[in-house]
């Protein structure tokens, strides 16, 4: 009965591609985790304080049954006011919430334009949405300009969405959002910004690389927990008729149950601290520096300038192998394989939290350079 799986995963493991749990080990260069705030004592204390005044693990229900709970409106009253957008609406995760948008909100007749690099949950939610949907070359505004205007000339008579990461999960690098604000504007489009791995970390107050075009009618933006806030789940921003919609029409959002109120409340508290105390942002930027410098010295590999640093190894055996000698060391990297990345790009995703120093940043990229040298 489970052959085929069997043989599946016999293939995979031939490629060097078979993935597997395993548990936590070494110092910690991989998850998104970037200020430190999943283990603060911060966080604990909310944490603590939310139970003591009796705010419940679970919903219950979904939010449009019994599991709408005063925790989750708080939180979103607050995350739209740090963001600066009309309204915000939680889900349990980021993937979902993207799924819900690109499921949801573009139309039979649209055309959604996404970066080539988008991450798997909008293509999931593209699969399942039903407007025309094409790829644009990585960071380039002219891409997606020349995409409308090939759909407008063949006919096409719907909206255009333009969809984009702020800062891409596995190439650390962004778009100019100015320059693709002006392709929207100029063709009456929608923008939608995953700015996953920039909340709390990047723009004012950590509000994200897209602060300044939130709130726009436009513009919809994708802020998660999950990462430099340190819980669980995602924001989609949004003006108010477009969060009705959503509340109306995604499905992932109706049949869902609600995120736990508990987390909520724990969230705010995150967001708190990402607004009024800039010091952890202010060490990772440090080290995000001294990091570059120490790829750049020691590998001769130029820095993304953000706090993702891939090292393209190339075959998706020899980056595992690389990865695997790491980890022997102490060090807690994983090497990323497609399709996750694009074929023959498999990498090191080094991620930089705020909770390492110097000495220790400078030690792994010695010994990246040390078994690159063994691998070549």
């Amino acid at each position: 009965m489970h052959d085929e799986f069997a043989a599946d995963l016999r293939g995979l493991a031939a490629r060097g591609r078979l993935r597997s749990l395993r548990a936590r080990a070494g110092i910690d260069f991989t998850s998104n985790d970037y200020l430190g705030l999943a283990e603060s004592d911060e966080l604990r204390r909310a944490a603590a304080d939310a139970v003591a005044r009796g705010v419940p693990v679970g919903a219950g229900g979904s939010r449009l049954l019994r599991g709408n709970h005063p925790e989750h409106e708080a939180l979103e009253a607050e995350a739209a006011a740090y963001f600066g957008a009309e309204t915000a609406l939680y889900f349990g995760g980021g993937y979902v919430a993207n799924l819900a948008i690109f499921s949801t909100l573009p139309q039979r007749g649209d055309l959604v334009v996404h970066d080539e690099l988008i991450h798997a949950s909008v293509h999931e939610g593209m699969r399942r949405g039903r407007a025309e949907c094409v790829a644009a070359a990585h960071n380039d505004a002219d891409a997606f300009d020349g995409a409308v205007k090939r759909w407008r000339a063949a006919g096409g008579k719907g909206r255009p969405w333009l969809a984009v990461e702020s800062l891409y999960s596995m190439d650390g690098d962004s778009p100019d959002l100015g320059a693709l604000l002006a392709v929207a504007d100029r063709h009456d489009a929608m923008m939608v910004i995953d700015e996953a791995h920039a909340t709390g970390v990047l723009g004012p107050q950590g509000r994200g690389l897209a602060a300044a075009f939130e709130g726009r009618d436009n513009v919809v933006t994708l802020h998660t927990c999950g990462k430099a806030l340190g819980t669980v789940g995602g924001f989609i921003l949004a003006p108010r008729t477009i969060r009705d919609f959503l509340v109306n029409r995604a499905r992932p959002f109706i049949f869902a149950t609600a995120p736990s109120p508990l987390v909520a409340a724990i969230t705010r508290a995150a967001i708190e601290l990402s607004r009024t105390n800039p010091a952890r942002r202010e060490r990772l930027a440090r080290l995000v520096q001294f990091a570059g410098g120490e790829l750049r010295r020691r590998c001769g590999i130029a820095p993304s300038g953000s706090q993702i640093l891939p090292v393209i190894i190339g075959a998706d055996t020899a980056a595992v192998a690389v990865a695997a000698s790491l980890q022997q060391r102490g060090f807690d990297v994983r090497a990323i394989r497609p399709p996750t990345v694009p074929e023959g790009t498999a990498r090191l995703r080094i991620a930089l939290t705020a909770t390492i120093d110097e000495a220790t940043i400078a030690d792994l990229f010695a010994a990246i350079a040390e078994e690159m040298r063994k691998a070549a």
